[in-house]
């Protein structure tokens, strides 16, 4: 096994136990802060949407910050701080006494965590770059086969030892993952013209990349993207239990969604991450985009449940695909040595969406009623698709290396 395939399986085994672990607390926190009780008279409501934007709030604010000092230290100790570090802050979660303490709780995970940004940065930077898309669709696995389990595992350990014990076990898998990234994991970190970077400063950092073609639209596709999924999510459990009118078990019907749909987005993101390698990514994200497109509108059609989990297992599965193609998409439009930056802003980018998303969700609800934000999803992956085939490169040609002063102040 060659060495950058070792320290590829080892990050989606990192990847897979911080996905268990962070979804693990998904499916609780609404109970567990009607069960905390607020202290400032807000209502339940508006703090169990609070404990999901705050964390996404914090997170796009630092993210890129991250990003550019994984450039300048090394992208294996950004992973080290976000998993160690999430160790930490869910623990003290376990012991909140209130909601809005919570709330505080999950602002600082936003700022300090970000696991899926490091591991992206320190994958890329560790694979060739023509096996970009087999291995960012395999670290992909990992994120996606957490996400289908974790919620049923932390739903079991919440049911059977209270709400504190899941946070415990999240707590001692972040441990876990943080440790084997330190002792497992091989990085052979060189600072791309270090002079150039510190001269270029974080902001001009951020600033080139921004400038190379085909990025800044990139960075689009993937906020359409995250913002179309992320909005679906918060009223899946309503439209089940319409659906079945009011009966029926609800919320184990949408986890078994949610869990299909995640694992098609396992094996979409390997197989058509590979494809992308030999076909181009470009050509992927099209298909993968339209395909969504597809599947989501229908979905406001739907008038039974297994007609929903049919439509939403393959959505999941061209989901899987578009979430590494953007990813490599990245890879091959930028510069070596510029990873931190360039996962740090897309981290950043899927932030903001997750901030966005349940806020033009519940719009569109109040307005025209559950099925709308199947269309509206729909719509935005077919726009997705439409810039992706009209406006990106056909080939990613990475830029040249960065001037050794400001781009800006050059002009």
């Amino acid at each position: 096994m060659v060495p950058w395939q070792r320290t590829l399986y080892i990050l989606v085994f990192v990847q897979l136990v911080s996905a268990i672990g962070f979804s693990g607390i998904f499916p609780f926190l609404p109970l567990y802060i009607e069960d905390l009780g607020t202290t400032s008279g807000l209502s339940v409501e508006f703090m169990s949407g609070l404990v999901f934007s705050a964390q996404a709030f914090t997170m796009m604010l630092t993210a890129p910050i991250w990003g550019a000092l994984a450039d300048r230290h090394g992208r294996k100790l950004m992973v080290a701080r976000a998993t160690l570090g999430g160790s930490v802050i869910i623990l003290l979660m376990a012991f909140v006494q209130s909601a809005e303490q919570l709330v505080l709780l999950r602002a600082i995970q936003g700022m300090i965590t970000g696991v899926f940004a490091a591991l992206t940065a320190l994958a890329a930077a560790s694979v060739p770059r023509d096996r970009m898309g087999y291995a960012l669709g395999t670290l992909q696995v990992g994120l996606w086969g957490g996400v289908s389990i974790g919620p049923l595992i932390g739903g079991v350990v919440a049911d059977a030892f209270g709400y504190s014990a899941a946070f415990y076990v999240t707590a001692a898998m972040l441990f876990i993952a943080g440790l084997l990234t330190l002792w497992g994991v091989h990085e052979d970190f060189e600072p791309v013209q270090r002079e150039r970077a510190q001269s270029l400063g974080m902001v001009a950092a951020w600033r080139h990349v921004l400038s190379m073609p085909g990025v800044p639209l990139t960075y689009t596709c993937r906020f359409l993207s995250r913002l179309g999924r992320t909005m679906v999510f918060p009223f899946a459990p309503l439209f089940v239990k319409e659906l079945l009118s009011g009966g029926g078990n609800v919320a184990t019907i949408t986890g078994l969604l949610t869990g299909a749909s995640a694992l098609a987005g396992t094996f979409g993101a390997i197989y058509l991450g590979r494809m992308g390698d030999r076909v181009g990514h470009r050509r992927i994200l099209v298909m993968t985009a339209l395909a969504a497109a597809l599947l989501y509108v229908p979905q406001s059609l739907v008038v039974a449940v297994w007609q929903l989990f049919a439509l939403q297992l393959l959505a999941g599965g061209a989901g899987g695909g578009i979430m590494p193609t953007i990813s490599a998409l990245l890879a091959g439009y930028t510069d070596p040595g510029e990873e931190g930056a360039v996962f740090g802003l897309e981290s950043s980018i899927m932030a903001a969406a997750r901030t966005v998303a349940p806020l033009f969700g519940a719009a569109l609800v109040s307005w025209f009623g559950l099925r709308s934000v199947f269309v509206a999803t729909g719509f935005m992956f077919l726009v997705l698709a439409v810039l992706a085939q009209t406006r990106l490169p056909a080939r990613a040609q990475p830029a040249q290396a960065v001037p050794t002063q400001d781009p800006v102040a050059a002009k």
